[in-house]
């Protein structure tokens, strides 16, 4: 579970407060209604009267208190809670991340924090307030008889081992369930993606059939699952009413006044309300427990990156000045020698790379799926260490240098670029979040999209995504394109960056990318010959990955 803040167990007592009201005003209310039965003074009532109004003005304030202040903290801490945890993602990028696709991995992480996090209001404040509230009636009808005190005790003790038990139930089938939505959301993307396709081989129905057995699963989970729940929404309301009843058997054997006995009796009764929030703190104490599971895993893997292997190798000159990237002049010299790497420390996914880009050069790697093309630029942006073989930056060591420092200069577009929910601005400001307007349209300009951009109803204001305007894919291509130029970092790195393109498109996209690039270097993977031919040498790793070293020139070979 989540850490719980000093907020957070006040909230818990400002809960406590107002269930504790709304039993003493049941409570009391019973004692007021029998005492005024029997027609007393009405001076001996006032006290009473008081009593009632002043437990019923409190329940709703303490209330509201609570929920503000628990909320309050929940969120304060929801917040702090996601910064630290995409900081501790980010070295995790991406080759230590699961095999799952973008929507399911950010659905889940933000899913699961969100979970932990707000555990603190849906799990420890009603345990709190409960906790107090059930230990200030048993206090309360002990001291107005012990036997009553006993009933009560036993009532808590009963609530407490069902919750308990309500948690079980649902942890142990918590995964399943998960398991089944993550299901769902994988194939609900597939069909959704696919579905053009799906239609032209006439697999429609069976598409929809593939979602059907999905939310059956889900549906079989969810009926598992919710066991726990019924457990406890069946037993807390039976304890319930086996206390009061014990209560009024006390009573009747006792010398107590009918007020005080009516009291006695429905102390335990105003417990149901108290309770009524365990099971689904239970659900919510479950949920939040395989969620911190599910981030400790994700979060327990070691970094694919050395941030800084080699210390006493780093030289003094650095790899590119903050004013080098300002003016954009200065380009690296990059080399691999012999490079091999693996993802999961089991698999090689590259083998023997020797690749050389001098400045400002276009270098094309191709060859067909799963050969390492997308791992060679991995390590080239310093996603990846190489297993065997040496990475130089402007002759030095790559792992000796800070890895801040390499990673700035690479620019990165791969073949499904992001769009957020925002605003053109913000979403080209991710790049450069210091840059102008002007330097945004003049990006947009260079990647193709200065047309595209003047027709936009609102500019740069314009909100795409789902919430807004739809993009194409060559329109989402070009963005991203420009993101690349507008960070002025001085090698982009494409990995098919036309790939779902048509032909005119992409040899359009590759075009305008090469002529705004500047001094820029180049790596671009793709299977496709669009647009590669003002490129200064193709690399093929089905042949470069299995040559010997000796026989590999220190440049790319210049095309004919």
């Amino acid at each position: 579970m989540n850490r719980r803040s000093p907020r957070i167990l006040a909230a818990g007592a400002l809960g406590a407060t107002a269930l504790g009201s709304g039993v003493a005003l049941t409570a009391t209310s019973g004692w007021l209604v029998v005492r005024a039965s029997e027609r007393p003074v009405i001076l001996t009532l006032l006290t009473a009267i008081v009593a009632v109004r002043t437990f019923g003005m409190a329940r709703p304030v303490f209330r509201y208190w609570e929920r503000l202040r628990s909320h309050d903290a929940a969120l304060d801490d929801l917040a702090t809670a996601r910064a630290d945890l995409y900081a501790a993602l980010v070295p995790l990028t991406p080759a230590r991340l699961p095999r799952r696709g973008r929507a399911a991995m950010l659905a889940g992480v933000v899913d699961d924090l969100t979970e932990r996090v707000e555990a603190q209001v849906r799990v420890t404040v009603p345990f709190v307030t409960t906790a107090l509230a059930g230990l200030a009636t048993v206090v309360l009808c002990a001291w107005v008889e012990p036997a009553a005190g006993l009933v009560v005790s036993g009532l808590v003790v009963v609530a407490a081992l069902t919750t308990l038990l309500a948690w079980q139930l649902e942890t142990r089938s918590m995964d399943a369930l998960v398991a089944a939505r993550d299901d769902v959301a994988r194939v609900t993307e597939l069909v959704a993606s696919q579905s053009l396709d799906l239609q032209a081989v006439g697999a429609g129905g069976q598409a929809i059939e593939w979602v059907r057995d999905a939310q059956r699963r889900v549906a079989r989970a969810t009926r598992v699952q919710s066991r726990g729940r019924a457990v406890a929404t069946a037993t807390l309301p039976l304890a319930t009413a086996v206390a009061t009843v014990g209560c009024a058997l006390v009573a009747t054997r006792t010398d107590h006044s009918a007020a005080v006995s009516a009291l006695l009796v429905l102390a335990p009764f105003a417990l149901a309300e108290v309770f009524g929030t365990l099971p689904e703190a239970a659900r919510a104490w479950a949920r939040a427990s395989a969620a911190g599971r599910r981030l400790n895993q994700l979060l327990d893997e070691r970094s694919a990156v050395a941030a800084l292997r080699h210390a006493a190798a780093v030289s003094a000159a650095p790899v590119i000045t903050p004013a080098d990237r300002k003016a954009g002049t200065h380009v690296p010299h990059l080399r691999l020698r012999g490079v091999g790497a693996s993802w999961d420390g089991r698999r090689t996914a590259l083998q023997g790379a020797d690749l050389a880009v001098a400045p400002g050069q276009v270098v094309a790697v191709t060859g067909p799926s799963g050969c390492g093309k997308s791992t060679l630029l991995a390590v080239l942006a310093r996603q990846l260490d190489p297993t065997t073989g040496s990475y130089l930056v402007d002759g030095q060591d790559a792992l000796g240098l800070p890895l801040e420092r390499v990673r700035a200069l690479f620019a990165v577009v791969d073949d499904e670029p992001h769009v957020f929910a925002t605003t053109v601005r913000e979403n080209l400001r991710l790049a450069r979040p210091a840059a102008l307007d002007q330097d945004l349209v003049e990006a947009v300009g260079a990647a193709g999209l200065g047309a595209w951009l003047a027709g936009l109803p609102d500019g740069l204001d314009t909100r795409l995504g789902a919430s807004g305007r739809g993009l194409s894919g060559g329109e989402r291509a070009r963005l991203s394109i420009a993101r690349a130029l507008l960070s002025q970092r001085p090698v982009l790195l494409l990995d098919e960056p036309v790939a779902h393109l048509d032909h005119p498109t992409a040899l359009a996209v590759m075009a305008d990318l090469l002529a705004a690039r500047g001094e820029r270097s180049v790596v671009v993977v793709s299977h496709r010959p669009e647009g590669l031919g003002e490129a200064h040498g193709i690399m093929d790793l089905t042949r470069t990955a299995v040559a010997p070293r000796d026989t590999v020139p220190d440049a790319v070979p210049t095309l004919p």
